[in-house]
């Protein structure tokens, strides 16, 4: 799950492409309580993907937004991407069968420690993917990423436990799947400086985050942290069809505020007396 509690700032200008990369978790009629206000509902999810078509948008791999990120050639205008953070079960059952009867490529980001029984990991009362679900997904042609092994808040932990979450995430899932993966997600959309050299190191050559609750990627963005649109539960049809047509979100890159930074400096100060802030219920 990605939980960032800053408020959207006003639009950018029409100088860069603009890129909406949408974040889903579940899709699903049945979330638990925490999980509920970050999922929509099969029909919401439907109705999403007709709206993409609609607007003329054409949704493209992550793979080639992170190739123009690093330089090569660009994106295709009106070109956006489909991501998913943690690994929930719904996405064999529901939204990869809805996606493979459009054609549509999508990025899984998933959490290897939840990838386990129902209920087990990081993720209480919610039923998430096997490891046998995820080679599957590979097998079929999703993009499987990685969102480290326990969803924690990075930019709160000592470097040797950034680099646990970060490089044994990797680690399993290629292990797992018998190839390199390239794409990673931060829990909660939280990174610093740090983190990112980290992730750096650890041989991801993308990282998704969520900037300033949601933002639109660029031609500009940077690769180990670029923009995404967070669709809740309450984003309403008038906002989603505001971000077809390249509207209704700041447009990454851009520096980060006082207020995401007091917030990082705040969640450090009571993990560092034992009263961690808890995104997710334990």
């Amino acid at each position: 799950m990605s939980v960032v509690p800053v408020p959207l700032s006003v639009d950018a200008g029409p100088s860069l492409s603009v890129v909406p990369v949408f974040l889903y978790h579940a899709v699903s009629h049945d979330a638990p309580p925490w999980l509920a206000p970050f999922t929509v509902s099969p029909r919401t999810f439907v109705e999403h993907l007709d709206m993409i078509a609609d607007s003329g948008l054409q949704v493209i791999p992550l793979r080639q937004l992170v190739a123009a990120l690093h330089g090569g050639p660009p994106v295709p205008p009106r070109s956006a991407v489909l991501t998913f953070d943690d690994g929930y079960a719904d996405f064999a059952s529901t939204v990869a069968p809805l996606l493979a009867a459009r054609g549509l490529p999508a990025t899984l980001y998933v959490t290897t420690g939840a990838l386990r029984a129902s209920g087990s990991g990081p993720f209480p009362s919610v039923q998430t993917l096997s490891w046998a679900q995820v080679g599957e997904l590979d097998a079929a042609g999703v993009e499987i990423g990685g969102h480290t092994m326990t969803h924690p808040q990075l930019d709160t932990l000592p470097r040797a436990s950034v680099r646990e979450e970060v490089a044994g995430c990797k680690r399993q899932i290629e292990e797992a799947l018998g190839h390199s993966v390239d794409a990673f997600a931060y829990p909660h959309g939280y990174s610093s400086r740090a983190v990112r050299a980290v992730v750096r190191e650890a041989g991801w050559t993308s990282a998704a985050a969520i900037r300033a609750a949601s933002a639109f990627s660029s031609e500009a963005d940077d690769p180990l942290r670029f923009g995404r649109l967070m669709v809740r539960a309450d984003t309403g049809r008038d906002q989603f069809a505001l971000w077809t047509s390249g509207e209704g979100a700041p447009v990454a890159p851009f520096a980060e505020s006082l207020r995401t930074r007091g917030w990082r400096a705040y969640r450090r100060a009571r993990a560092m007396t034992g009263r961690p802030y808890r995104a997710i219920p334990a």
